[in-house]
């Protein structure tokens, strides 16, 4: 009777497990290649450094579909991803205080 208590009590736990990794998300627009690799199914180490480096070059993207601009990465890849994806804005890059005030004096 333990063992059977014992057993449910592990299924439970990995189906709460399983649920909370299928729920998390990951902004392509601000995320680094670990994070991107994580979260997103059929997207290894090699497609996540694709897709931040086309990140760089080409700024932010606007949606999720412009994934597929990225060598590696298929509409069936962003189908399976969709509930994954956030395409957020990324913050403005501030200047230190000490910089923006030399630059204010000039």
């Amino acid at each position: 009777m333990k063992l059977a208590t014992l057993i449910r009590a592990l299924v439970l736990s990995l189906l709460l497990v399983g649920s909370a990794v299928a729920s998390e998300k990951v902004n392509i627009n601000s995320a680094d290649v670990a994070t991107i690799d994580r979260v997103l199914l059929n997207v290894g180490p090699t497609k996540a450094a694709a897709i931040v480096a086309h990140r760089k070059a080409n700024g932010p993207f606007k949606s999720a579909e412009q994934l597929a601009l990225v060598k590696g990465i298929g509409l069936k890849t962003i189908e399976k991803n969709r509930d994954r994806i956030v395409v957020g804005a990324v913050a403005p890059v501030r200047k230190p205080a000490a910089a923006a005030q030399r630059t204010a004096g000039r």
